[in-house]
Order: structure tokens, then sequence, then C-alpha cells
């Protein structure tokens, strides 16, 4: 299974970025999405940074009917726990959600391996925080910044370069977009387009594309 597990990670034909920044968290994502193994583009326009709560998004890689599901049902709990109790839920606490789901996920029996590998960020009244919920359903805290997805190895490249602490969120965008844009260059799967979302104590916003394309202009 672990083997098994190491190579759909790397087939997952995506990439996805979390930054930390002074002033909120950074999420981002390209938009193709892949068949066979990564050599047939089945779609060009694929929303892969996705709400969770006016307050926490998500990135998603892997199989698409399996982040589908456990995106509605995360969705669902949440929502279900603030009816119960009138309390926003915190990031850790959805982080967490999302790992319990994929643990069971990947373990359950079945034909077809549902691979899925997520990143929560978001700001709750204890801060800003980004989470990484692997496809084993670990969760792992990150200060800094993290890149899952086929091309992940050239985005890390350059985030271990450029990255710096107390990071502004403009600087943020610049640097998802800029790493991303070297994946896009590098990885075949990686591709038709980015997508960057801002979370900050007002919310979430989403970057809009005239944005983007001026920082690849300029880059």
């Amino acid at each position: 299974m672990e083997e098994e597990l190491k190579k759909s990670i790397l087939r997952t034909g995506t990439t996805t970025i979390g930054i930390v920044c002074k002033d909120g968290v950074v999420l981002a994502a390209d938009k193709r999405a892949t068949l066979g193994e990564g050599i047939f583009v089945g779609h060009k326009r694929v929303d892969k940074v996705l709400p969770i709560t006016d307050k926490i998004s998500v990135t998603t890689a892997g199989s698409v009917s399996d982040i589908q599901l456990l995106v509605k049902l995360t969705k669902a709990e949440l929502k279900l726990k603030l009816l119960r109790t009138k309390m926003e839920p915190s990031v850790k606490e959805t982080a967490s959600l999302f790992g319990m789901l994929v643990y069971e996920n990947i373990r359950k029996f079945s034909p077809i391996l549902g691979v899925t590998a997520f990143l929560i960020g978001g700001v709750d009244d204890k801060g800003f925080w980004l989470y990484e919920v692997g496809p084993d359903g670990s969760a792992l805290e990150h200060k800094d910044f993290v890149s899952t997805g086929s091309g992940m190895v050239v985005a890390y490249g350059l985030l271990e370069d450029s990255y710096k602490e107390e990071l502004s969120l403009e600087e943020g965008v610049k640097l998802a977009v800029r790493a991303l844009s070297a994946a896009m260059q590098r990885d075949t799967p990686t591709g038709s387009g980015i997508d960057v979302v801002v979370i900050d104590k007002k919310g979430t916003r989403k970057v809009v594309e005239e944005e983007v394309r001026s920082v690849l202009v300029k880059k």
C-alpha cells in the first residue's frame, strides 16, 4: 500500500501551493485536469482552490470524484457543528476532519485507489494557519510554505530560494504565481491557468486573472 501511494502521489497531475504571510495565507493551484497518468488533458478550467467556509479554503489534488465527495462531507459536517454549537470551526479542526476522512477513504476496500491530497489555509480567532493533509490521512501544520502534486519539485526550488519571513500578502501572491509558472514550464500535467485565493482577517477572496497576468508579465 505504501509503495502504491508513493507512485500515485507522483502521478497526481497538478501543482498546488500554500504560503503563510504576515497578514494572511495564500493558496494557489493550476487549472488542468489530466487523464491516463497525465498523458491526456481532460479539462482546462478546473477550480482546484475551493471554499470550505467564509474564512477557510482548500487546494485539491488527486482523484476528482474522491475530492468532490470529501469536500462535500467536510462542508456538511462543519455546517452541522455550527448549527449545533453556534461556534465557527477552527482551521486545525477542519484539517483534522479532512485527515480523518482521507484516512478512511484510502483504506476502504475498492478496486480503485482513491488518492487525494489537500492544503487547508484559513484564519480563526487564534491566527492564520496552513495545513497539509497527505494521501495517507496525515495532517501537518506548515509555518512557511508547502506544495503538492507532480510539479511540486519545481515549485519548491523557487519557494526555497525566494520565501522570507514576514512576507506581505502581495508578495505572497507574486511568489505563488511565479512558483506555479515555473512548474507549468517543466511539468506537463500542470497548466491551463492559475487560481490564487487570499485569506486574511476579512475572509477569503479570489485574485482576479488580471492581477495574475500582471505578475507573469513583470516576472
